[in-house]
């Protein structure tokens, strides 16, 4: 399953590409079922609108993130005990099969095993693809590994979108498990990290505990902080987005179609990804592009908000910008996999950003739970201004972490 790694002068060039195309396939299935969750409903028998419907759509949303919680927790435990590419290679095998089991679903119930199972096969994709890259490229480039993987990976929505509607829901399932599994034919060479090779040989007690991520006040603030960084992100994707008809009804735009604008918002990502990570490396700095991309997102909501009477395409154009503004999705798990030693990276870089994933479900409740007293922009305004707020606090707590060595143990 692992080599060595190879002669090359730059041997990390291959593990770049692999997980940009495993995060491809992940941000595939993620976004798929936004696409398809319409017709797999009404095949399934539920008629979308009523209350069953919106039920089971939530229903299965909910067990998804589920999932990416246990999966956050089990591939991050498993590369820092046993190794990155082992983590990466189980992963991609169980969402490869999760999907291949969605296309033959008959009823909700296997519906939710399966998007369970894939969940914590998702979970374990972005966060060992980074944790193995940065520890393998040098120091000063390694902020260009994870633009890569994440600008790369961010098109898969697009594909999504793309597959969804023309191939059917089934075949959509289909092909992202047969992506899945050639992927993971091409996984078979990837090599471990050689910082986790030194560290598998020695003698460190309590590599992998999740819990020592709490062990100090110091090393408790600097985990939360990392996961604060990126709350504004998915108020973003799980609101502004992900509920963008209820914003377009609320401005007087008619006629959007949700699954265009999430494949624009996507696209923004994409591109505001790459553009975080030049800046990056341009400036040697995480801290001051992610502090630069959080007020460019609070001014894109703020008109957003507060727009009246677009047109579709101008809509589609504001999702693009909101996508924009979350683009420092590939510096806040850089910055998640750098704050942290060898021994508990890999359980620090798969848990922040699935904890954060996970936070759309409290997010998009106390949406919920706003919306009736105030106006549908007013609530998300309240929401998204808190989140703003914690990430502002976060960012200015922790340590820059542009060229740091990586070759530490937590102690």
């Amino acid at each position: 399953m692992t080599e060595s790694a190879p002669s090359s002068s730059r041997p990390w060039i291959g593990l770049v590409v692999v997980a940009a195309l495993g995060y491809f396939v992940d941000i595939y299935d993620l976004i798929l079922f936004n696409v398809i969750k319409n017709a797999s409903l009404g095949d399934l028998g539920f008629v979308p609108g009523s209350a069953e419907f919106k039920s089971a759509e939530v229903l299965l949303f909910n067990w998804q993130m589920s999932g990416m919680l246990v999966g956050g927790l089990l591939w991050g435990i498993l590369g820092d005990r046993r190794g990155r590419v082992s983590a990466l290679f189980g992963s991609i095998l169980l969402y490869s099969l999760a999907n291949l089991g969605n296309a033959f679903v008959h009823d909700l119930t296997w519906y939710q095993v399966c998007r369970f199972l894939a969940g914590i096969g998702l979970a374990g994709e972005l966060g060992a693809g980074v944790t193995l890259v940065s520890e393998t490229m040098p120091r000063k480039i390694r902020g260009w590994g994870t633009v890569v993987i994440v600008t790369f990976g961010t098109l898969g929505a697009v594909v999504a979108f793309v597959v969804g509607k023309e191939l059917g829901w089934r075949n959509a399932f289909i092909a992202g498990g047969v992506m899945g599994l050639a992927l993971l034919v091409v996984r078979m060479r990837s090599f471990e990290s050689g910082m986790f090779k030194r560290i598998a040989s020695q003698h460190a007690p309590g590599r992998g505990n999740f819990f020592r991520l709490f062990a100090t006040r110091e090393r408790a603030l600097r985990y939360l902080s990392c996961i604060a960084i990126g709350l504004p992100i998915w108020f973003a994707v799980g609101v502004l987005v992900a509920l963008c008809a209820r914003f377009a009804e609320a401005g007087g735009t008619k006629d959007i179609v949700v699954g265009q604008a999430v494949m624009w918002a996507y696209v923004g990502i994409s591109f505001g990804d790459l553009v975080s990570g030049f800046l990056s490396q341009i400036l040697g700095s995480r801290r001051k592009v992610i502090a630069g991309y959080l007020v460019f997102l609070a001014t894109v909501s703020a008109i957003y908000l507060n727009a009246s009477g677009l047109s579709p395409v101008q809509f589609y154009v504001m999702t693009f910008l909101i996508g924009t503004g979350v683009g420092y999705w590939a510096l806040f798990v850089t910055v998640a996999s750098e704050q942290f030693g060898t021994d508990i990276r890999s359980t620090a870089a798969n848990t922040v950003p699935n904890f954060v994933r996970g936070a759309v479900v409290p997010i998009t409740l106390s949406f919920a739970a706003l919306s009736p007293r105030w106006t549908v922009p007013g609530a998300a305004a309240i929401v998204g201004g808190a989140c703003l707020v914690l990430a502002f606090v976060a960012l200015a707590y922790l340590k820059e972490s542009f060229g740091k060595d990586l070759d530490y143990l937590e102690g």
